[in-house]
């Protein structure tokens, strides 16, 4: 099956929700890459909710969450993300 390329604005303002839980945690406001390589390290993540909060993830310089892009798992309507790599 081929991969289908997905823009980084089409992923910015999609909720973020867990593979394992269907949890929502919050919502994609920027995706950090290497801009040499174009290798994706980390989504942003805005307005948290409590589930998120609770996973003490890293954060950036303006204290938003950051998920590491080898926890989704798919973007569709939504970014999917599997929980048990976050941990």
């Amino acid at each position: 099956m081929p991969e289908t390329k997905v823009r980084a604005a089409d992923i910015v303002g999609k909720s973020v929700i867990s593979e394992e839980t269907g949890r929502k945690f919050g919502v994609v406001s920027n995706i950090d890459f290497i801009t040499e390589s174009g290798e994706l390290l980390n989504i942003v993540v805005e307005q948290p909710t409590k589930h998120l909060s609770d996973l003490n993830l890293k954060s950036d310089e303006k204290g938003r969450n950051l998920i590491p892009f080898s926890a989704v798992k798919s973007i569709g309507d939504f970014v999917i993300i599997s929980e048990n790599e976050l941990v």
